[in-house]
């Protein structure tokens, strides 16, 4: 735990300030941390805000409990970004029977939308057909757009709306291909250490696997120790195609290496459009239902001008 990931709860704002209660999911991965330092950098004293973050370790009665300390501290807004999907109708609930106005930020959730203000974040369906997409051209140049193709996955958290975005999207891509074939699918929760876990249970079931889908890069990470313990050669064209999420600094350094074949960016940079959102409210003006951050897609043609910029 360090000093940014929760803020004292019983220090008392500035009249005048902006009081907002954030609930950030974890520190799993290099992606949520730039998207806490996104957050906290955003909404600052001198940007009007008295913010109180707290960190719910990847745990939802956590969230749910701070989001409750929220309520009875009466800040002014609730964000958050939602470990799962499902689970969170009572508590935001009780935050719209308080008249705390409440946005999501990064993952959703299943609850009614009137039960929050807007939402924030990433288009992960889309990040799903754009990988799809990818491969589907890349099998083309490599004269296998016919040939059956084994593709093993590494999910993100099960359950949490980027891992089914994700998953949506490349598998409405899978099923306009009949010769892709889909082995396995496992939990990698997003983290290094379990990615190269599965991986390597994945390498000692499978002896052809044609792609290696990893839902984020500190997986991709761990997948690929994996296959260099297992003996492959990671340079090789003859190594699986390796398709990642989220093009941070280290994952585009391997794209730019021809190790991860193609980075899917996911962008955390979502705290100057959460500051933007509030102030508007303030304003009393209309809030759209959704925004979507803008991402791209890079591959060993783009991703050196970019690697070397990451935050993350």
């Amino acid at each position: 735990e360090t000093s940014r990931d929760v803020q004292n709860f019983e220090t008392e704002p500035a009249e005048n300030l902006i009081r907002v209660g954030f609930s950030q999911l974890g520190s799993e991965s290099k992606w949520r941390r730039a998207n806490s330092i996104s957050i906290q950098d955003s909404l600052t004293v001198e940007d009007g805000f008295f913010l109180q973050f707290n960190n719910a370790r990847q745990k939802q009665e956590n969230q749910i409990k701070a989001i409750r300390g929220f309520i009875s501290q009466q800040v002014d807004y609730i964000a958050f970004c939602p470990v799962t999907e499902d689970g969170w109708d009572t508590v935001l609930k009780e935050a719209k029977d308080a008249g705390i106005p409440v946005i999501l930020v990064d993952r959703q959730v299943s609850a009614d939308h009137s039960l929050y203000t807007t939402w924030i974040g990433e288009d992960m369906r889309k990040e799903g057909e754009n990988a799809g997409r990818w491969l589907a051209r890349k099998l083309e140049e490599r004269g296998r757009s016919r040939d059956k193709i084994h593709i093993i996955e590494l999910l993100g958290t099960r359950g949490s709306s980027s891992q089914i975005g994700r998953s949506i999207g490349f598998d409405s891509i899978c099923d306009q291909h009949p010769n892709w074939v889909l082995l396995d699918r496992e939990d990698g929760e997003f983290t290094t250490a379990k990615g190269q876990e599965v991986m390597t249970g994945f390498l000692k079931k499978y002896k052809d696997i044609d792609v290696v889908v990893c839902q984020n890069d500190d997986m991709a990470i761990g997948a690929l120790q994996a296959m260099k313990d297992f003996g492959m050669d990671l340079y090789s064209d003859r190594k699986p195609i390796v398709i990642s999420f989220d093009a941070s600094r280290q994952g585009l350094e391997m794209v730019t290496k021809g190790i991860i074949d193609v980075d899917v960016e996911c962008n955390p940079s979502s705290g100057p459009k959460l500051a933007a959102v509030i102030h508007e409210l303030e304003r009393g003006h209309a809030v759209a239902g959704e925004y979507y951050m803008d991402e791209k897609v890079f591959t060993i043609d783009n991703a050196s001008s970019y690697a070397a910029s990451r935050s993350y």
